[in-house]
């Protein structure tokens, strides 16, 4: 079996890149140090970092790559938050989050997980939450199986903030309002609402506020109060307006190609430091294709 001749190293205190390698690394000459960065031999955290003065301390862990390694490949879509115990993502709208048993290697988290790997050959990866296939924006995930449990154990106190942004069909009937209902599940996994509890139903809230619209379309933010399946889609079928490009809930074909569903806000108090972390996404530049008129 072929050893893993990587090598990890910590900074005593706060450096830049180079000085500290030169520290570092023995045997070799100014020249052959500065080399590694330039050849993307050396990780921060596990990202390629080539800056001779990127800044580096104690927190960080520092991989020096063997030559012979494959030079790592960036992650398909952006990284937008990551330490030692957790990492956030943007997942592009398509793209699963899991599989779903039928084979399909292309997910967030296969390929997560093989980014991690980079760093640590050991790494894991593990699923805290998921978004729809065709739901594009921030997905957590947790790099340790205690931070997985500590978040889904207490997902309802530690998260603050969750806000998506959703171009619908028409208009709602007001510009900010809150809808409830209670959710129940079909045998297909069709989920629809009911105005009062029930025993098999989960409630449901979601707030909304207009952001803009024309004659088509409008664009909404919307909170989760609760984290029910399918939810946003199924309150906007409620509100006559659904999502566009939400053929299973009775939205109009899109003329962009996609779900216009889109999580661009998530807040919540990290599991092991006790740090507020406020994660923002842009909302996708192909919505702005929809209301060039508006």
């Amino acid at each position: 079996m072929k050893t893993d001749s990587r090598r990890t190293l910590r900074a005593a205190e706060e450096t830049t890149l180079l000085p500290f390698l030169l520290g570092a690394v023995k045997g070799k000459s100014r020249n052959a140090v500065k080399n590694l960065l330039t050849h993307r031999q050396v990780l921060v955290d596990g990202k390629v970092v080539t800056r001779h003065d990127a800044v580096v301390g104690p927190e960080n862990q520092i991989t020096l790559l063997p030559p012979d390694a494959p030079a790592p490949a960036a992650l398909p879509f952006p990284i937008c938050y990551e330490d030692e115990h957790l990492l956030a993502v943007e997942k592009p709208a398509g793209l699963l989050t899991v599989s779903t048993g039928k084979g399909q290697d292309r997910t967030v988290w296969r390929m997560v997980g093989d980014y991690v790997k980079i760093a640590d050959p050991e790494g894991r990866v593990f699923v805290v939450h998921r978004l729809d296939q065709d739901t594009s924006g921030l997905l957590l995930l947790a790099k340790s199986l205690e931070a997985k449990e500590r978040l889904q154990k207490n997902w309802d106190t530690a998260v603050k903030e969750r806000g998506y942004l959703a171009v619908v069909a028409g208009r709602p009937p007001q510009r900010e309002d809150v809808v409830r209902s209670w959710l129940r599940e079909t045998r297909t996994h069709l989920v629809y609402s009911v105005d009062s509890p029930c025993k098999d139903g989960k409630e449901a809230i979601t707030g909304y506020q207009v952001l803009k619209g024309n004659d088509s379309y409008t664009l909404l933010e919307l909170f989760l109060q609760t984290g029910r399946k399918n939810q946003i889609r199924v309150h906007m079928r409620d509100l006559g307006c659904p999502v566009v490009g939400d053929k299973r809930y009775g939205g109009p074909k899109s003329p962009i190609g996609r779900l216009c569903l889109h999580a661009h806000k998530l807040t919540f108090v990290h599991p092991l430091t006790g740090q507020t972390i406020a994660l923002r996404s842009r909302k996708p530049r192909d919505f702005n294709r929809l209301f060039r008129e508006a």
